[in-house]
């Protein structure tokens, strides 16, 4: 707000903010100019070190109140920017400008009281000033008085008519007050006499809602005489033919506004996002020649805006043209080469197509981009780890460990990972001193605690340790079918299968059935228990299972 504030202040004429004041000494005189400089120069401590004498050097100075108040504003001190606007107001009540800026003030320090008290003033001081009749009712409307907010409407139509912006005010607090047919009924009374774009496309939607498409065309097309180039009518016309099936005139419009420079991109695929959302396969796989035509058409308009190289790339990727969705990703990329974002989408496209030697060489050329954003080294060690370079993963995430030391999730995650993959490539002993560091930073870190804990069972050795572990685990995330299976089946080694059960029991509600183990472990269970004819309903399962993760 302050930003804003200073900008209207910046813009605000002298002859405006600096009428005639008292005489003063021209030693003054000379610094109320050098400040006022000083302030639209943005030098705020500057035009205070200047003025802040006035209440002894010049008191009756208005103009230099005015700027000292909007100065201590400007660096933060709202208790002596008031006293000093407030001091301004005082000796020239008069000045529109002074009692506009406090009101400002007011505003933006949340005392609404006071801005709706000195703008009814003002209202009634300078009844020509029709904007801030506006802003009044704006403050009504956010204050929930709605009945001030319409009188003055009425007053504001008394002296200038009844125009667009009164009356879409007016169709607005209808619709929030649930008057639909009287927001509509008020629309078309004023259409009749004064038409614009704006209330002739609104009645045309309100039509399309009714399902009535053919005066829903109608108000379309009488918006677009008046306008021929006005987007939401444009789109509410289209519209009308996508839902009655029209498609020729639908996208001969849709191409029409995608390839039109003068929209705002973003509607543009805002209105694409929404259209895909709501279409199923059958719009895609019937209409995929007018659509590769509509967003070619939007690429070659806005070749450099990045939401629509992503919207396009997301097109192309989710209707299964991938190599075309990369080189868009790759295009958004290049030329975004500060955008983490961008990169970090490129790289999930080579992911999804399975390019590892491409992932593993473009994450580590992003992280020469992107130094210290260690999730770049992330993907490349995933990349290494499908192409079952186990060397370089630990090799890339002893990068991350050098590179993100003093991060405590980064390196807990690096340490877990290293720890795993020691494990998978035979080396328990190496992996165990990961998870012991990981453990030393952490003792509560769960994936360590889980994998440490199931490592150990799967050797039988120091059950009571891996007991402890894994029940930390449970307690932290009790829904997580992983690590009830874990505590479940430590159980289970201890002896104590009926204890076990009740957590495989549990796991089965929450993804326990979509893992080939975790359905092995709890048939074993139910077999020890001699529950056989339901353990072998489960051992069916995991079997079908595993058949599905190896394809």
């Amino acid at each position: 707000m302050r930003i804003t504030y200073r900008i209207i202040c910046l813009l605000t004429a002298w002859v405006l903010a600096f009428p005639a004041a008292h005489a003063q000494k021209p030693d003054f005189e000379s610094r109320l100019i050098d400040a006022v400089q000083k302030y639209n120069d943005s030098d705020f401590k500057g035009t205070v070190a200047l003025l802040k004498d006035v209440g002894q050097t010049a008191p009756g100075n208005d103009a230099a109140w005015y700027y000292l108040g909007n100065a201590y504003f400007m660096l933060g001190d709202n208790a002596q920017a008031e006293k000093c606007l407030t001091e301004a107001t005082r000796l020239d009540s008069t000045n529109y400008w002074y009692r506009y800026y406090l009101a400002q003030f007011y505003r933006m320090t949340g005392q609404k009281e006071r801005t709706l008290s000195l703008y009814e003033k003002m209202m009634q001081d300078f009844p020509k000033k029709v904007e801030l009749s506006y802003q009044v009712v704006n403050l009504y409307l956010a204050d929930g008085q709605t009945e001030k907010a319409l009188r003055t409407l009425e007053d504001i139509e008394t002296v200038m008519g009844k125009n667009d912006a009164t009356v879409m005010t007016r169709f607005n607090i209808l619709r929030q007050q649930n008057k639909m047919e009287e927001a509509y009924t008020l629309l078309k009374e004023y259409s009749e006499e004064f038409a614009s774009p704006q209330t002739l496309t609104l009645l045309g939607d309100y039509e399309m809602g009714m399902f009535n498409d053919t005066t829903a065309l109608a108000y379309y097309d009488e918006a677009l005489d008046l306008d021929r180039d006005y987007p939401p009518a444009r789109l509410g016309k289209a519209e009308a033919f996508r839902l009655t099936r029209r498609y020729p005139e639908y996208f001969s419009i849709v191409q029409d506004i995608a390839s039109d420079p003068d929209i705002d991109p973003a509607a543009k695929i805002d209105y694409l996002g929404a259209v895909f959302k709501h279409s199923d396969g059958r719009f895609f796989q019937n209409h995929m020649a007018a659509l590769d035509t509509t967003m070619e058409m939007l690429l070659r308009c806005h070749p450099a805006d990045t939401a629509v190289l992503q919207t396009a790339g997301g097109y192309y990727f989710s209707t299964q043209r991938k190599e075309r969705a990369k080189s868009i990703f790759r295009e958004n990329r290049d030329q975004n080469p500060e955008d983490k974002t961008a990169a970090l989408t490129y790289l999930q496209v080579l992911g999804s197509m399975g390019e590892w030697d491409n992932l593993v060489r473009e994450a580590k050329e992003s992280y020469a981009r992107f130094p210290g954003e260690t999730d770049f080294l992330e993907i490349a060690a995933a990349a290494q780890y499908n192409q079952k370079n186990y060397q370089g993963v630990l090799e890339i995430t002893e990068q991350i460990l050098e590179d993100a030391a003093g991060d405590k999730e980064k390196t807990l995650s690096a340490l877990a990972s290293m720890g795993d993959i020691y494990h998978m490539t035979g080396d328990a002993k190496k992996a165990y001193k990961m998870y012991d560091r990981a453990l030393k930073i952490d003792p509560n870190y769960v994936p360590v605690l889980n994998n440490y804990a199931y490592y150990l069972s799967e050797e039988g050795k120091d059950l009571r340790k891996a007991y402890k572990m894994s029940k930390k685990t449970i307690e932290a995330e009790p829904d997580n079918a992983t690590y009830l299976d874990t505590f479940g089946w430590i159980l289970y080694l201890q002896g104590k299968a009926l204890e076990a059960k009740p957590f495989f029991k549990h796991a089965m509600l929450y993804g326990g059935k979509e893992s080939a183990t975790i359905l092995d472990h709890y048939a074993t269970v139910l077999e020890s228990l001699g529950e056989n004819d339901l353990a072998k309903v489960y051992r069916s399962q995991a079997q079908a299972k595993a058949a599905e993760e190896k394809e």
